[in-house]
């Protein structure tokens, strides 16, 4: 059985982004280091949310959470509560210019930030310095990077309707 074109483009966009959260970067990147999960799931969940949505969202979110070590459910809850407004208004969403694009992307990012520090309160960790913020601040500012490769990989492999 010949494998589905349709979804390599995804694949690839989340095997890639899966490889740079968990890469070794040097201890002074680290707090730099956006959600580029979370940056890819935003993008398919505007681009083709006919086939990405929020249940594939939090299927990633449990593989990022084994990867990772993090509590098994804390990111697919994030993942998936940030997937449902990405894809209930993507015709609103993906039609807005650059910098409004950029305004929602870190909304989400500064959501998916309050809501693990949420979670790790709960937890009993609740160490909170300026950097912790970083990374939506980092993960706003490669949006268009990310918006462009997936954009290829989109017109390479996925056939939309």
């Amino acid at each position: 059985m010949p494998i589905d074109k349709t979804y390599l483009g995804i694949f690839l966009s989340l095997l890639g982004a899966i490889w740079l959260r968990l890469f070794a970067w040097p201890p002074l990147l680290l707090p730099f280091n956006p959600d580029w999960v979370l940056l890819v799931i935003i993008y398919w969940c505007l681009a083709a949310p006919d086939r990405f949505g929020i249940g594939l969202a939090w299927l990633i979110g449990l593989l990022v959470d084994a990867t990772t070590g993090r509590l098994l459910g804390q990111h697919a809850f994030i993942y998936a509560l940030i997937a449902y407004p990405c894809v209930r208004f993507h015709t609103r969403l993906r039609i807005f210019p650059l910098n409004h694009q950029l305004t929602f992307v870190l909304l989400f990012l500064l959501l998916a930030q309050f809501l693990t520090f949420w979670i790790e309160a709960l937890r009993g960790k609740t160490l909170l310095t300026w950097e912790y913020w970083l990374p939506s601040l980092t993960g706003t500012l490669a949006w268009p990077f990310v918006l462009a490769v997936c954009r290829t990989l989109r017109q390479r492999y996925l056939t939309l309707p």
